[in-house]
């Protein structure tokens, strides 16, 4: 008889000692399809479970869960493979074979960088990591905007702040304007003697190279380093604007209205057609946007990635209809991953009022380290509250302090049995299957959920699952160290279980650098 049987099957380490190490509901799942009582299949499972090495004992409960209990040497084995595996435990092939470009941040060069840009620069980066980790082909990417209305006046504000003038109503303000200004003068001792319009190209041009600086002076001191920075004007000059309106029209959805170049884009669901060349012949963000995608689309990207704020919500339906326009399937082609937005309080800069929290600030405020933490720990969806002082403070009220602390205390254990001249031998001669208390299998179990964590975190791109892996696993090994003792006291003697929990602690110790160097932040020996 043909059974379909599940792609994969739910296995969780249960809440409760009583119920075994692992659960799972798979003879449930099984029941229907094999026309029998779930307790039934159950209890065919358990049959063939029980005569496997390493099962201990397979019990089934209730309407036909099964309980799994693993003997010690099974369970100690986790030790070795993560130990062997070093920096890539964790690592998958979940995603191998995907050609992922992922772009974020991409603020106009028009301003410093602020808690919002920092959110997704910390989110995106480690976007990127935990796709590169389940072996995604990823190329992260800023879109650096030096086109458009927006760079003219930006020009037309540093031009006016060179000559003494007040700034344009609709300029930008602000000591960073007068300091780009300052710049592009001393760079160009005549620029303010040139005729008018040629004055204001150069603080177009030199003016947008100096705000671009700062901005990735910023995003490297952060920790974070784009593959490929794309210039909008790239799109102009290569004509790429023009091939993607001839691309749409060669579909059949491209129409001309009061002069201008209008996309129905209302025959893929938006409320109404968009234009995408003005009847001045300047294309619209949209259609530059487009190009963007077309571009990306040529260059062999299967999926396209787009971080944005919680303000760019009715920018999704838009794009997705464009690309319907292409002919494109937005559902295989497209994502936008949409976040909320970012709050600071307390510390000095919360008396900065008025003043918009740059990322700058943050890292003066805080660190890098726990500025990118607090960026990834709660997901996209939810909007934040950086509590300055919580994430400044050495306590384990501080999440980062928290995780990074449980590395550091590993760290000082392993020196301390080196110092005692402890002989740990290679880890595959230890006795792992001693490794059986309550602490220490709740350890291993938690050690062993990583990878699927990591798989789960690139899949739903959620990195704040990292985060709070991290934190629990912190708390297990906490309480593990405080309930069993590795090192002897005084004159007492090595006990035989000092050296296989010495490689559980290293273990431990290499999962929580692996877990932090996925989100950017770092793995101190010592704090």
């Amino acid at each position: 008889m043909h059974i379909d049987v599940p792609a994969e099957a739910v296995i969780e380490r249960p809440k409760s000692r009583e119920h075994g190490d692992y659960a799972t509901n798979i003879a449930l799942r099984l029941a229907k399809p094999a026309g029998r009582p779930p307790r039934d299949v159950a209890e065919a499972i358990a049959t063939q479970l029980r005569r496997c090495a390493g099962v201990a004992a397979v019990d089934v409960a209730g309407p036909g869960f099964l309980n799994i209990t693993l003997d010690g040497a099974a369970q100690g084995a986790l030790v070795e493979t993560i130990v062997a595996a070093g920096s890539s435990y964790g690592h998958t092939t979940a995603l191998a074979g995907q050609k992922i470009n992922l772009e974020f941040v991409s603020a106009n060069p028009t301003g410093d960088l602020h808690l919002a840009h920092v959110r997704w620069a910390a989110v995106g980066d480690a976007m990127a990591r935990l796709l590169q980790a389940s072996a995604a082909d990823v190329t992260t990417e800023y879109y650096f905007n030096d086109a458009g209305s927006q760079i003219d006046r930006f020009a037309a504000s540093l031009y006016a702040v060179a000559r003494g003038e007040q700034v344009p109503e609709d300029g930008y303000h602000g000591e960073y304007v007068a300091a780009v200004a300052e710049q592009v003068v001393a760079d160009h001792p005549g620029v303010l003697e040139q005729p008018g319009e040629d004055a204001l190209e150069v603080f177009r041009v030199h003016g947008i190279e100096r705000m671009f600086g700062r901005i990735r002076s910023s995003l490297d001191q952060f920790g974070v380093h784009f593959d490929v920075y794309f210039n909008e004007r790239d799109l102009h000059r290569l004509g790429r604007i023009e091939e993607t309106v001839e691309r749409l029209r060669a579909h059949g959805h491209v129409y001309e209205s009061e002069g201008a170049v209008w996309l129905r884009t209302t025959d893929f669901g938006d409320d109404k057609d968009r234009v995408i060349v003005r009847s001045d012949g300047r294309p619209t963000y949209f259609c530059a946007d487009l190009a963007y995608y077309v571009d990306k689309r040529d260059r062999g990207f299967d999926r396209i990635v787009i971080i944005l704020g919680a303000d760019h919500h009715g920018y999704v339906p838009r794009m997705r209809a464009l690309v319907r326009g292409l002919g494109e399937d937005p559902d295989q082609t497209l994502e936008i991953p949409i976040g909320q937005m970012v709050s600071a309080r307390g510390g000095r800069l919360s008396r900065r009022a008025g003043n918009v929290l740059s990322l700058d600030d943050l890292i003066e405020a805080v660190g890098v380290d726990a500025g990118r933490y607090a960026m990834v720990r709660s997901s996209m969806d939810s909007a934040i509250d950086i509590d300055l002082d919580l994430w400044a403070s050495r306590t384990s009220e501080n999440p980062v302090f928290y995780v990074q602390y449980a590395h550091a205390r590993i760290a000082s254990l392993l020196r301390n049995a080196a110092e005692s001249s402890i002989d740990r031998g290679a880890v595959a001669d230890a006795d792992l299957s001693r490794l059986s208390s309550e602490r220490e299998t709740d350890l291993l179990g938690t050690l062993g959920e990583f990878p699927g964590v990591v798989t789960a975190a690139a899949e739903l791109r959620a990195p704040h699952r990292i985060a709070r892996y991290l934190e629990e696993l912190s708390g297990t090994y906490h309480r593990f160290y405080d309930d069993c003792r590795i090192l002897p006291r005084g004159d007492e003697e090595l006990s035989p279980e000092a050296v296989p929990r010495l490689w559980l602690c290293e273990a431990t110790r290499l999962v929580l650098a692996n877990g932090l160097g996925l989100l950017g932040v770092s793995a101190p020996d010592r704090m």
